[in-house]
């Protein structure tokens, strides 16, 4: 195991930074060097498009037949995966029409984007830091669902707390799945990333997504390192971007050291960089 990084400097100052970005790792290691830290980005995961999409399809047939209420986006990869797959059967006019004829509650900002992108606004948008608990309070107190016919757009893998809520609260709720999460193809960075948390190679580690957490673990027990890499986190600081993030690393029995005033990447790195090296060195200091 090599020697830790000193702590000292304002922002990272120079501390050896682990991402696990994969659509804007790119942005990830700019920002990273920019906020003056070393940067190690290993792209975590990959969306891939369902090759039956035969629950969207069965949406589409109830959203135009008019035995939906309420659909919910919950991202923006996701909104656009959903109308492209509509688009295979119907005209962007009859897919407006359909959606605006409903109740849109959107999560975040990125599906209000989509959404915008065919000319269509949410009807309610869940504020921050747009967990399930936030939705399921929103409507709580916007649009109570009993009664009503639900339909949630799915991203990579199932809420079960989101989808229990619903039906407890009285919805008739229709899952619609229209991608998953993958690991990368080029699993490479990623298990350079696990020996260099292993061996004591990072100071710092950035979490953007509750997946990325899954599919670093996932790595680490394959490659025969996780309890080396738990062993090497209490030398480190590990930064979550909100808090589903941080349940996923709760989860696993990892810890969350750093979570930023707003769930935003521009946020984590702004918010984490200052507060990272006072940070790491209370973690050494009681570890």
């Amino acid at each position: 195991m090599t020697e830790p990084a000193p702590v000292t400097g304002t922002d990272f100052g120079g501390l050896r930074v682990v991402a696990f970005e994969s659509r804007r790792a790119e942005e990830m290691r700019r920002l990273i060097v920019r906020f003056g830290g070393k940067p190690l980005v290993a792209p975590s995961m990959r969306e891939v498009p369902l090759e039956d999409q035969h629950e969207a399809l069965a949406f589409a047939t109830r959203l135009f037949a008019g035995s939906l209420d309420v659909v919910i986006l919950l991202t923006g990869v996701g909104t656009r995966t959903l109308i492209a797959a509509l688009a295979t059967r119907y005209s962007t006019e009859q897919i407006i029409q359909a959606l605006g004829r409903v109740t849109r509650v959107v999560r975040g900002p990125k599906p209000i984007i989509a959404l915008g992108e065919v000319g269509l606004k949410p009807t309610i948008a869940v504020a921050e830091p747009n967990t399930w608990r936030d939705l399921l309070a929103t409507l709580d107190t916007q649009l109570p669902v009993q009664g009503k016919r639900v339909a949630v757009q799915e991203y990579g893998a199932t809420n079960k707390e989101l989808l229990d809520g619903l039906r407890a609260r009285g919805a008739e709720v229709l899952r619609v799945p229209v991608y998953r999460w993958a690991l990368p193809e080029d699993l490479g960075p990623l298990r350079q990333a696990v020996s260099a948390i292993s061996d004591g190679q990072a100071d710092v580690l950035l979490f953007t997504s509750a997946t990325q957490v899954d599919h670093l673990m996932q790595i680490a027990v394959q490659m025969g390192r996780e309890p080396s890499l738990r062993e090497a986190l209490r030398q480190c600081v590990v930064a979550s971007v909100g808090p589903i993030c941080s349940e996923a690393l709760t989860r696993h029995r990892l810890p969350v050291d750093f979570e930023p005033s707003h769930p935003k990447m521009g946020s984590l790195l702004g918010e984490g960089s200052r507060a990272s090296a006072e940070l790491l060195r209370r973690k050494r200091e009681t570890s």
